[in-house]
């Protein structure tokens, strides 16, 4: 192993390097993914010195604007790389002219300590996304549709400490900053839960249909989407593992029973990606409800929004099948919906009720029903699409914008959908090849987790009632 003894350097200065093994600046780092190399350190004079740290930081840092600008910084994710005693100098002191070399191994972890949450929160499932570790946000080579405002960023730190010899406080003398890019391995979340107040998705729209503005309506038509299942990208963030596919249920309300469903002429589509950080730390999931709205708490929030447009979609053929309208549900009529076009998520009721409302007053007694299959590719060449994830003072989450183009006769509507889009990453654990390396403090914070793990306790079984004899005591 090389040792602080080091070399003699030919034309010395005072300098400290974090030098990374086959690294190279558009590198990307995942769950489980090995971080070796060393720190060399080079000095003009004799520098007295107490320690030497070599850490692995992940932070979080979030800017509100206003006023009076707050900035935050969260650090998640702190682990420190051993340093043996033998690779240490006698006397501590850093000899002009001389090269130390400090080797360090980390490993990205595949999820942070239950320490790195621990604020107050309306669920529980809410922590088990803030132990997550995010992704690299605002540091990388293609524009990944972050703001300025809140950014995370990963990086080893090596620092060259000595005693204050007041308080007995370390002093950093030297400190060397590596910068490196994550993106962390992710699963498949369950459908969201979308309910009226949720503003930022819009999962029904219902719309009147006319041959042209002044003409009698012809139908009513109900769109509905369901929540497509993860865009799935590869390790290195360039390629999809797996291409989601968007499902549209289509229901057509004629006025009359000779009036044929309509065309699916064109379909377009946009991923808007929204970034959410806070002053304070988050306590819901910030893409459910109304961010915007007051809030009680002293904090300031604020979000940001970018979208791109997706690659042309392929029109998908409507195949219409029909069916009777239930005779048991004549109480309203087909006319007595008043609004032209309605965002609300209660749409999926009223089109059923719609369905199987009257037929009297020369209601059409049918109703035709669709569903559209339509793949989504995300533009992976103009855009770094960093994972969905939710952190303690920031988020990211995308939705997906949907326009069916409808035609009828000559005349042609627009219906659009706003649905949400989890972007994950696959798992690569075993990137580099070879066994992981591992250290002491990755196993001192296993230990400390499972020290600090919640128990569960309950009564004994029954042959182990009255006795002093417990399972694993024997």
């Amino acid at each position: 192993m090389p040792s602080l003894a080091g070399r003699t350097a030919p034309f010395p200065k005072s300098n400290i390097d974090v030098n990374l093994s086959d690294h190279y600046r558009s590198k990307i780092y995942s769950s489980s993914s090995p971080i070796k190399g060393d720190v060399t350190i080079t000095t003009k004079r004799d520098v007295p010195f107490d320690s030497i740290q070599i850490l692995l930081m992940g932070h979080t840092k979030s800017r509100v604007e206003g006023m009076n600008p707050h900035d935050v910084t969260h650090t998640f994710l702190k682990m420190t790389m051993p340093i043996p005693e033998s690779l240490y100098p006698v006397p501590r002191i850093l000899e002009t002219g001389r090269t130390y070399t400090i080797p360090f191994n980390f490993v990205i972890p595949n999820q942070l300590t239950i320490n790195a949450c621990n604020h107050r929160r309306q669920s529980d499932r809410l922590q088990d996304h803030h132990v997550l570790l995010p992704p690299s946000m605002g540091h990388w080579e293609k524009d990944d549709m972050a703001p300025e405002m809140a950014k995370v960023e990963y990086q080893i730190k090596a620092r060259v400490l000595r005693e204050d010899d007041l308080g007995g406080k370390n002093v950093r003398i030297m400190e060397a900053i590596q910068t490196i890019n994550v993106l962390p391995a992710s699963v498949e979340e369950p459908p969201l839960n979308i309910t009226e107040q949720d503003r930022l998705y819009a999962m029904h729209k219902t719309k009147s249909l006319r041959r042209n503005l002044l003409a009698s309506k012809l139908g009513r038509l109900t769109a509905t989407a369901i929540q497509p299942t993860p865009a799935v990208l590869k390790a290195d963030g360039l390629h999809m593992a797996s291409t989601p596919m968007a499902q549209v249920n289509l229901s057509f309300e004629p006025s009359s029973a000779d009036i044929t469903p309509p065309k699916i002429s064109g379909v377009s589509g946009k991923v808007t990606a929204i970034t959410f950080f806070s002053s304070g730390t988050i306590s819901t999931y910030p893409n459910l409800g109304d961010w915007n709205q007051p809030f009680a708490s002293a904090e300031k929030r604020g979000s940001y929004s970018t979208s791109v447009g997706l690659p042309p979609l392929a029109t998908p053929k409507a195949r219409w099948s029909q069916y009777l309208t239930s005779p048991a549900r004549r109480d309203s009529g087909y006319a007595s919906e008043t609004n032209e076009e309605s965002d609300s998520s209660s749409q999926k009721s009223k089109s059923k009720r719609r369905r199987q409302s009257s037929i009297s007053g020369g209601a059409s007694p049918v109703y035709h029903m669709a569903e559209l299959q339509i793949p989504i590719a995300l533009p992976t060449d103009k855009k770094m699409f960093i994972p969905t994830f939710h952190s303690c003072i920031a988020s990211r989450v995308y939705t997906l914008h949907l326009s069916l183009a409808v035609s009828v006769g000559t005349a042609t509507s627009t219906v659009s959908l706003t649905v949400p889009l989890q972007v994950a990453v696959e798992g690569n654990f075993e990137q580099d090849g070879g066994d992981l390396p591992s250290f002491e403090a990755a196993v001192e914070e296993a230990e400390a987790d499972a020290h600090l793990r919640p128990r569960v306790l309950s009564a004994p079984q029954q042959e182990f009632t009255e006795t002093s004899v417990l399972p694993g005591y024997a």
